[in-house]
């Protein structure tokens, strides 16, 4: 599965940028286009669901192709 560090990291790859943090959850947006943001929870190290992997993509606009492509780098 998929931790919240690594979505994280790929997501920063992407041309996203950490706006802020507040607890255990993460406010990313893309440095360009600002309509492209999303939250990220950290909690406890656990893998993330899938459903909420897809809904981050859905909200910042990656494909899955290329978040594939980012999690290589």
């Amino acid at each position: 599965m998929l931790r919240a560090r690594d979505l994280i990291r790929a997501l920063l790859k992407a041309g996203f940028q950490i706006i802020r943090q507040e607890g255990s959850h993460v406010w990313l947006r893309h440095i360009i286009d600002a309509t492209r943001k999303t939250v990220v929870p950290i909690h406890g190290g656990r893998d993330l669901p899938r459903w909420l992997v897809r809904e981050i993509l859905r909200q910042t606009k990656v494909s899955v192709k290329e978040f594939i492509k980012l999690l290589r780098k």
